[in-house]
């Protein structure tokens, strides 16, 4: 499965296969990251993470659709899509969560309430109380 389609003006930022970024990745637009990324990040818009990228960051971003590998823990203020190729090593935070069969969390996960922590400081009282952790894809339906 391939990225999702994102037109070019709807993209700020756009961190190219074969780029490496070190540090803090901030923005306040959206942001497309198809290449390596190690520290922190944080984005005021959509973050899309592409099937070949490589995240070892903890992220916090208003919306997020992940095709690629993230280690960190995620905050996500509003919607959250896993692609079926994504893989998460790290808790996951959001107001709203869909998983495409064959995507890999390892780690927990809270759903339901608007997150209201940044990332590395859970909010235990913003979360829904179901954060059980979700081993290789699947939903939260029982």
């Amino acid at each position: 499965m391939s990225t999702p389609i994102v037109r070019s003006n709807d993209v700020h930022t756009t961190i190219a296969r074969g780029v490496k970024v070190e540090g803090n990745l901030a923005s306040q637009g959206n942001v497309l990251v198809e290449g390596d990324v190690q520290g922190t990040i944080q984005i005021g818009g959509l973050l899309t993470i592409g099937q070949e990228a490589k995240i070892n960051a903890n992220v916090n971003a208003q919306e997020a659709v992940i095709s690629g590998s993230v280690e960190g823990n995620i905050v996500i203020a509003k919607r959250l899509e896993l692609k079926a190729a994504a893989r998460i090593l790290g808790d996951i935070q959001a107001e709203a969560l869909t998983v495409e069969t064959g995507a890999s969390i390892n780690g927990r996960v809270a759903v339901g309430a608007k997150p209201t922590s940044s990332v590395g400081k859970p909010n235990a009282t913003a979360a829904r109380k179901d954060t059980r952790p979700l081993s290789t894809g699947g939903s939260l339906e029982d």
